[in-house]
């Protein structure tokens, strides 16, 4: 029962103490002075006074936060346990937008959409992730990203290349399932997943970037739930695709080598 499990929590935390003594008392003796007549009247005031002191004195503590449901706020470390690729085993449909996604387009992890979403009949795969054309968006949003980490490990324009070249060659793909991508004019400040979004099992990921992190996987993420979180949840469906409606498609051919920018445009590495 919920109420047990929050006096559980209280007692390994220890508080509340003095509200659960004194609660133990005043019912022990409500239960005695229905039993037996033989209680002194200023025994009983003492206890019920006491009752009302704690009462008033507990009224005036300033009120602790709420506490999240299980589950919602995260960082990626709870990732370590449960990897997101194995959350695509039973998917049909994964939304993805983020700056590169580069850590979550890793090698495996395509090779686990390659093998379940896409392998699926109506399945479909959608990412979204910064237009590396857009010179003054990569290097505005490598500040946020690179410049403001204390333990960088890759920073964004090759991280935005690397990801360019996997979405090529995975549009090249055979499979039962659609895959499709998309490129981004500027970086919103978050990243999205979303899997199975239109169902009852549908969940969104939301990773807020922030303004200072000791490092990437410390960022704070909520994961959402149709039924226990509705209206924000549908909120960042609409995000997604209003993120993939507003994004550009990629028209140039694959030739086995990331395009370059032309003359005068190149995106340049803040190295």
């Amino acid at each position: 029962m919920r109420w047990l499990r929050r006096i559980g929590s209280d007692f390994k935390a220890r508080q509340h103490i003095d509200a659960y003594a004194l609660t133990i008392v005043v019912f022990g003796f409500a239960f005695l002075s229905i039993v037996s007549d033989a209680l002194d009247d200023d025994l009983r005031w003492a206890v019920l006074l006491s009752g009302v002191g704690l009462l008033l004195y507990r009224i005036t503590l300033p009120a602790e936060p709420a506490e999240s449901p299980d589950g919602l706020l995260n960082d990626r470390s709870v990732y370590d346990s449960a990897p997101l690729s194995s959350l695509l085993a039973h998917a049909r449909d994964v939304r993805v937008f983020a700056p590169s996604a580069v850590n979550l387009l890793s090698a495996q992890t395509c090779e686990i959409m390659r093998n379940t979403v896409l392998a699926r009949e109506r399945g479909r795969v959608r990412i979204v992730i910064l237009d590396p054309l857009e010179k003054g968006a990569v290097q505005q949003t490598a500040r946020q990203l690179d410049d403001s980490i204390e333990f960088p490990v890759q920073r964004l324009p090759a991280a935005l290349e690397s990801t360019m070249e996997r979405l090529r060659l995975m549009n090249g793909w055979k499979t039962v399932g659609e895959f499709e991508y998309r490129l981004l004019s500027y970086s919103p400040g978050f990243s999205l997943v979303l899997l199975d979004p239109e169902t009852p099992r549908g969940r969104v990921i939301v990773e807020i970037h922030g303004f200072h992190n000791p490092s990437t996987s410390s960022r704070m993420h909520l994961e959402l739930t149709r039924g226990r979180d509705e209206r924000w949840y549908t909120y960042w469906v609409e995000q997604f695709n209003h993120i993939w409606e507003a994004a550009r498609s990629d028209v140039t051919p694959f030739s086995g080598e990331t395009p370059q920018p032309a003359s005068g445009d190149a995106v340049e590495a803040r190295e």
